[in-house]
């Protein structure tokens, strides 16, 4: 999180991120222990929190400053823990976060049992310290990750679809969490609805670009970045945007009858499709998509109030896209 704390040098944020990160133990703690132990794996393991991070980031803009925005980031943040649980059933993931995944650890039954009840507790945490809003706004992004999740599933080994279709998949699996995170906490410091949905604007865009920079840095970063080979996409059968693009592109004949055969993929066959997706510069292509919503998301911010926050989210897009740019260097 090194990276994030120089991006983000307010204070006063990390402050309120020490406070979450103890609420979030707090809010997964069940009176079954060993439930207790299974739904905070991955908290044990750390990741960036993200989405909680916006949602303080967020409150910035608002007038209020008790509690209310820890809580939104505490209810946003189990959201993603749960539906990290339910990915890595869904993918038979061994490892998440440098960690066996519980899956793997326990089983898929136990897996999805504790991603529910992650899922069950932020809609409590909202119910006790948010809005009615709040409430529904959750499950309707829940609902939302669901649907992006089943389009991805029924897109699997299709050379075909759209980028419209890549999008939709995107925007519901990642961007809708990202946005939601803006959204709550700008709702939780009571900020006025021109700012909610100028943040939920800008979040919505840096969110479909946070996912369009995972995808390329799954083609372009070492295993030591990644912390699992490149080309992992593919060998799934998930068709990301740059490969979209090579496939209809004159390199398409060749990948298309790479990628026709039956899955599990030989090495080479991802090697090879891998070397002529980068080479072929497609993924330089899903940036410059990527850089397009980044304006879009700047515009959103013009008419908010300068201030330290809006300093970093001005910065923060650039931050997803320089890890892509970083690791093919």
């Amino acid at each position: 999180m090194d990276d994030l704390r120089t991006l983000v040098p307010l204070p006063r944020i990390w402050e309120q991120m020490e406070r979450l990160e103890t609420r979030l133990f707090e809010a997964s703690t069940s009176d079954h222990a060993q439930l207790t132990d299974i739904a905070q794996h991955l908290l044990m393991a750390g990741g960036k929190r993200f989405r909680p991070l916006l949602a303080l980031l967020a409150a910035e803009f608002g007038p209020s400053s008790d509690g209310r925005p820890i809580e939104a980031g505490v209810a946003v943040e189990l959201i993603h823990l749960g539906s990290l649980y339910h990915d890595d059933v869904i993918d038979e993931a061994d490892t998440r976060r440098g960690a066996a995944s519980v899956n793997a650890n326990w089983s898929n039954t136990v897996a999805i049992l504790a991603g529910d009840f992650l899922m069950a507790r932020a809609s409590e945490v909202a119910a006790t310290h948010l809005s009615q809003e709040s409430v529904r706004l959750l499950a309707a992004t829940y609902a939302e990750l669901v649907e992006g999740q089943t389009r991805e599933l029924g897109l699997l080994d299709d050379l075909d679809h759209s980028i419209a279709d890549y999008e939709a998949v995107i925007g519901g699996k990642t961007a809708s969490l990202i946005c939601t995170s803006a959204r709550l906490g700008a709702m939780a410091a009571d900020a006025d609805p021109d700012t909610v949905e100028a943040l939920a604007t800008w979040a919505w865009e840096v969110g479909m670009v946070f996912q369009i920079a995972d995808d390329a840095l799954d083609l372009v970063a070492t295993d030591d970045v990644l912390g699992k080979p490149a080309g992992s996409d593919i060998r799934e059968g998930t068709f990301t945007m740059p490969v979209l693009l090579a496939a209809a592109g004159p390199d398409g004949d060749e990948l298309r009858s790479l990628l026709a055969g039956p899955r599990p993929y030989s090495e080479e066959t991802v090697e090879r499709a891998v070397a002529l997706v980068t080479g072929g510069g497609y993924v330089d292509r899903a940036l410059d998509a990527a850089l397009e919503r980044l304006a879009r998301a700047r515009r959103a911010l013009e008419p908010l109030p300068d201030n330290d926050a809006k300093a970093v989210l001005e910065r923060l897009g650039s931050y997803l896209l320089d890890r892509v740019v970083a690791a093919r260097a």
